[in-house]
């Protein structure tokens, strides 16, 4: 036990868990990945207890089991039996404990002796950053964040379930869809062929939607959410990293009114366009749809809200314009590595809050003037890889300049180009450029 007068000068830690995890595993080498569960070396405080459990992972990855004549040569093949108190301390370990009973209750201590003292580690490093006027604050509170959020994840343990857990939750899972007369069972986009083969979009999915530019990807994500916050009430958030929120509100009143968007961005209104303006305002007014305005956020800060937008809004799907735009926290990894990690985040994030997260991107050049395919994203490799969902918007350039500049419908395809729990396939959804909005195609007026 540490003296009172020394409490604040000598690193938190607990001597007696350490040598305890270590004397436990000594009797019973089957309890080690157990204990992986919680700790490695570096969570040891004492360097001697480090040094041995680290001799212990080392004849783990040999595939051979720990005990004192074994992990006595292990350590003198790796030159560090004098750093840990020669055998004699290594023999009096199993003389600690009497069983490996307990072993995960000591790992849990040292885990979180060693979370402890990487706190206050963190807080003295914090603390002189603050103090460097050369820094700006927003980036010591970036940097505080990541580290916080990295301790966190570390902390973090990786648990399996039996089929005796998974099969019941399964089954009721099952009952529940077929009691479920609606075949959405996830959130619905609003495009009726697109939910029949969807489903809707699923929790825990990541979702792309890639187009070239001025095909429509804001204007498709804009139509999505209006319909999953105004029509069905659900909650949704819309990160703009490309239009500013009070654009994109004008943008979706327009929509919903009906009204030209060129006429309400000059202005040019009749009395009754202007109360058709007004009651859209009103309906846009009670929706549960949130707009984060944020140009080059930072990936970190897109999480954070993200997780804070779910745990006071309760939103159930986010949409993000667009993939390409976020910061990467680390600008000195090459560009391919940063996007890798931003969709790789995304996806990790899709889990854990265990909604849908859907993010548009930018197809290649190479793109233009075909259907395009999964190899026509930016980067593909990382976005193919990580998205659970790869819609494409597509429509032929000469075929829109053959249209009269005021026709009323566009016909736009809308490609399942991967889907990983069902089919993929194409349907054609109606782009109203007037309106700049896209809606079901009703075949029966064309």
């Amino acid at each position: 036990m540490i003296p009172p007068e020394l409490r604040d000068k000598v690193p938190p830690h607990n001597g007696e868990a350490e040598q305890a995890v270590l004397g436990a595993v000594l009797l019973d080498p089957e309890s080690l990945p157990a204990v992986l569960r919680y700790i490695l070396p570096s969570d040891f405080y004492a360097n001697a207890n480090r040094e041995i459990f680290a001799g212990i992972i080392s004849l783990y990855e040999k595939g051979q089991k720990a005990d004192l004549i074994t992990l006595t040569d292990e350590l003198k093949a790796l030159g560090t039996m004098d750093r840990v108190g020669g055998p004699a301390y290594v023999a009096n370990l199993t003389s600690i404990v009497p069983s490996s009973a307990n072993v995960e209750y000591y790992a849990r201590i040292v885990q979180e002796q060693s979370v402890r003292r990487s706190l206050i580690r963190l807080s003295s490093e914090m603390s002189v950053r603050a103090r460097d006027e050369s820094v700006e604050s927003n980036v010591v509170l970036d940097e505080a964040q990541a580290r916080i959020f990295e301790i966190s994840q570390n902390r973090q343990s990786t648990n399996y379930r039996s089929m005796k857990e998974l099969v019941p939750d399964a089954i009721t899972m099952i009952e529940r869809l077929f009691k479920n007369k609606d075949q959405t069972t996830g959130i619905p986009s609003g495009f009726n062929d697109l939910d029949q083969m969807t489903s809707g979009f699923q929790n825990s999915e990541f979702i792309v939607i890639g187009a070239r530019p001025s095909v429509g990807k804001t204007a498709l994500a804009l139509s999505m959410a209006a319909h999953v916050a105004l029509d069905k009430h659900t909650p949704a958030a819309f990160f703009s990293l490309e239009m500013a929120d009070t654009a994109i509100m004008q943008r979706l009143i327009s929509s919903e009114a009906r009204i030209r968007s060129e006429q309400v961005r000059t202005g040019l209104l009749k009395p009754s366009d202007f109360n058709a303006l007004m009651d859209a305002a009103s309906r846009i007014y009670e929706a549960p749809l949130y707009l984060v305005d944020s140009p080059n956020m930072r990936l970190l800060e897109l999480r954070t809200m993200a997780r804070r937008l779910c745990a006071e809004k309760a939103v159930k799907v986010i949409f993000i314009d667009y993939l390409t735009l976020v910061t990467h926290d680390n600008q000195e990894l090459p560009r391919w590595e940063q996007i890798s990690g931003i969709s790789r985040s995304f996806k990790a994030l899709a889990r854990e809050l265990r909604i849908p997260i859907i993010a548009l991107s930018q197809l290649k050049r190479e793109a233009e003037g075909k259907q395009p395919t999964l190899a026509d994203l930016r980067e593909s490799g990382s976005i193919e890889q990580d998205a659970d969902l790869i819609l494409f918007l597509h429509r032929d350039r000469e075929y829109d300049k053959k249209k009269d500049e005021r026709s009323p419908v566009i016909e736009t395809e809308l490609i399942v180009a991967k889907q990983r729990n069902g089919p993929v396939g194409k349907t054609t959804i109606a782009f109203l450029p007037s309106y700049t909005r896209f809606e079901n195609l009703d075949r029966r007026g064309l």
